[in-house]
């Protein structure tokens, strides 16, 4: 299998983007949509361009913590935030908002920053040993993810409209 380096997946969610946007870059809600995350402590909430967080994952027998910072967070349109773990980049996460009638498109991305050199293959192996997931199957898995976590954000954002 090939490795896959980005995807994105997208919901319509019927909920304006600025709820949408609310929602999402509140970090602290991620443990309650993610499969993978548990729980999301920012160091100095609300989360904004440079704001860093710590991110606790679970996944089977597997817990690994995560570093984050937030690195665009434009609202309405886009909050984005690259994760790290014991300093070596790992993924930039994101999402996109954009208006769809009277609702709100809902991209989620992420992009494998584990791309070159002697970090990218000690990252690698760090993603086997604390998650259990090889490069060739975290797509695979970070699709799955996303596409429960858009619609639990979805639920949410519908629930609160």
């Amino acid at each position: 299998m090939d490795r896959q380096w980005s995807l994105e997946e997208s919901v319509v969610v019927d909920a304006p983007p600025s709820v949408v946007y609310g929602l999402v870059s509140d970090l602290r809600n991620m443990g309650r949509w993610s499969p993978e995350c548990r729980s999301v402590w920012v160091l100095r909430p609300p989360a904004r361009a440079g704001s860093r967080f710590v991110g606790f994952n679970r996944r089977g027998l597997f817990v690994w913590p995560t570093f984050g910072r937030v690195t665009r967070a434009h609202a309405d349109s886009e909050f984005v935030f690259d994760i790290s773990a014991f300093g070596l980049p790992i993924a930039r996460w994101g999402y996109r908002f954009e208006p769809a009638g009277s609702g709100t498109r809902v991209t989620e991305f992420w992009q494998d920053l584990r791309t070159e050199g002697y970090r990218a293959r000690i990252a690698v192996l760090l993603g086997v040993l604390f998650a259990g997931t090889d490069t060739a199957r975290r797509a695979e898995v970070n699709r799955a993810g996303m596409r429960t976590t858009l619609e639990r954000i979805a639920r949410t954002a519908t629930a609160g409209a």
